[in-house]
């Protein structure tokens, strides 16, 4: 399977179990804490995220995969280059796994195409596949299957491949020889829990969603609580922080796909330029892109904030006025961090 996979674009392809019930209590504990905020679905799914066979009956085996997404072109000092956009805070910051192709669509067209080399050589067999779009316990299966060890920021990590790679799951109700966990490799390293900017990883290996800017700029759809905005900086959609400065990153393999190459508009453009994109020009520039799901307004509420933190720093007249220009939005909820962000001004505090 292994020569399979990378023929489809995989960088790892791992074989887990379905018993899962010694990750139930964490599970529950950490749905009991309230750390999952408005992501309802995940209490709605309750344990069947364990159990697998529950979730898609007959199910004995779980086919892990492993894609890899930085970019083709990211230099040497990708990292380093990233983590410099935070010192320009008029430029937009969209996560790396953002700026190209929609994953999901990318991983489940050649995991599908695996289930078929599989169905091939090994006769008719059902599956299902999944990748980040089901109640399935992606992380705890991938550790088990020899992907990496649980990071104190809660991703997979590999020696091999870092962190910067997405996962994905065949679902198989026939029996195949599991692979071998790996051994952690965090050691006494916290640069994931100091580097986090909203302090959302509370203890190792224990996120708060309700503090984490990618749930805050993807999942929420409300107003982002006002203690967490001036933190947010320039970040727009999802935040990179925690594997920007992984040690094992320093790994991270880049993807032998065009997918994942970024597009025109989501690296290196400025704030004031996409809050004046209109609703046809996100839907046509987010066309086929993770983006687009969370829709306009929410796009131009993320960007108003990293406006108002821009603003914090400098006054600017660019700013105020691109700002000025959304302020009767049809939606409230762009027209609040909108006000907000203005307000952050100093040149407008001090008149």
């Amino acid at each position: 399977m292994q020569a399979w996979g990378q023929e489809l674009g995989f960088s790892q392809i791992g074989v887990a179990g379905v018993d899962l019930s010694d990750a139930e209590s964490g599970l529950r504990d950490w749905l009991a804490a309230g750390f999952h905020g408005g992501m309802d679905y995940m209490a709605a799914h309750g344990l069947r995220r364990a159990r697998p066979a529950e979730l898609v009956p007959g199910t004995v085996s779980v086919v892990t995969a492993r894609m890899d997404y930085l970019p083709r072109t990211a230099p040497p000092d990708w990292a380093q280059q990233e983590l410099a956009r935070l010192q320009r805070p008029q430029e937009a910051i969209v996560s790396v796994y953002a700026r190209g192709r929609d994953y999901h669509k990318v991983l489940r067209n050649r995991l599908q195409k695996l289930a078929d080399r599989m169905a091939d050589d090994l006769g008719p067999f059902g599956h299902r596949v999944f990748t980040d779009s089901a109640p399935v316990l992606e992380a705890e299966l991938a550790r088990r299957s020899g992907q990496g060890w649980r990071g104190k920021h809660t991703l997979i990590l590999g020696r091999e491949g870092g962190s910067m790679f997405f996962l994905g799951e065949i679902y198989v109700d026939v029996a195949l020889p599991p692979t071998a966990p790996v051994s952690e490799h965090c050691g006494a390293c916290s640069a994931c829990i100091d580097a986090c900017p909203t302090a959302a990883i509370v203890a190792p290996h224990r996120l708060d969603a309700r503090r984490c800017i990618s749930y805050l700029t993807i999942e929420h759809d409300g107003p982002i609580p006002l203690e967490l905005r001036p933190l947010m900086g320039n970040r727009i959609y999802g935040c990179d922080d925690c594997q920007l400065v992984c040690p094992w990153n320093k790994f991270a393999q880049r993807s032998p796909l065009p997918d994942f190459d970024p597009r025109e508009g989501l690296a290196g453009s400025t704030l004031v330029a996409l809050l004046a994109w209109s609703e046809g020009e996100f839907l046509r520039r987010t066309e086929g892109s993770p983006i687009r799901r969370i829709g306009h307004a929410r796009w131009l509420r993320n960007i108003a904030v990293a406006m108002g933190n821009a603003l914090r720093q400098r006054s600017d007249e660019t700013l105020r006025a691109a700002l000025q220009s959304r302020l009767d939005h049809p939606d409230a909820n762009v027209r609040e961090h909108v006000a907000w962000a203005l307000a952050q001004d100093p040149g407008q505090v001090a008149a």
